[in-house]
């Protein structure tokens, strides 16, 4: 004989990304915390997420995947990530951009916007980093 099934309310829901692969992002900030944090919060919303410590390290890989969107911190240790941002760009890199720090400068948010790039404040509450991610991503796969 057989025990009784117990339904306890948890089932599994299969995600919308199962079919396709989840898209890559390329997270640059020196903070080992938010650095963490970041890559803990963006893959429970189903990324795949690359981390760097700095704008040289992201420059110095030899072989970088294909990001769908890059999540650049502002105030690095040697390049700023809007001059990481540019490097990248002269390099052919054309995904979307996310610049993200705290208490930005009029000039920080002139020079991001001119970059093409969404400026994201620190603290990251909320969802608004996932919500301008997807925005951006959805936005570049869409045809011209």
């Amino acid at each position: 004989m057989t025990a009784p099934q117990i339904d306890l309310g948890v089932h599994h829901v299969p995600q919308k990304h199962a079919m396709t692969s989840a898209p890559m992002l390329l997270v640059v900030d020196d903070d080992p915390a938010v650095r963490a944090s970041l890559k803990f919060s963006l893959e429970l919303e189903g990324f795949e997420v690359e981390t760097f410590d700095s704008g040289e390290t992201l420059l110095s890989q030899a072989n970088l995947p294909n990001p769908n969107c890059l999540v650049l911190d502002y105030r690095l240790p040697g390049i700023d990530g809007l001059s990481l941002l540019s490097l990248l760009r002269e390099r052919g890199e054309t995904c979307p951009a996310v610049i993200i720090t705290s208490n930005p400068t009029r000039n920080v948010r002139q020079r991001t916007t001119d970059a093409g790039a969404v400026l994201i404040e620190k603290p990251l509450l909320s969802d608004g980093l996932t919500a301008a991610i997807r925005r951006l991503i959805d936005r570049s796969n869409r045809p011209n």
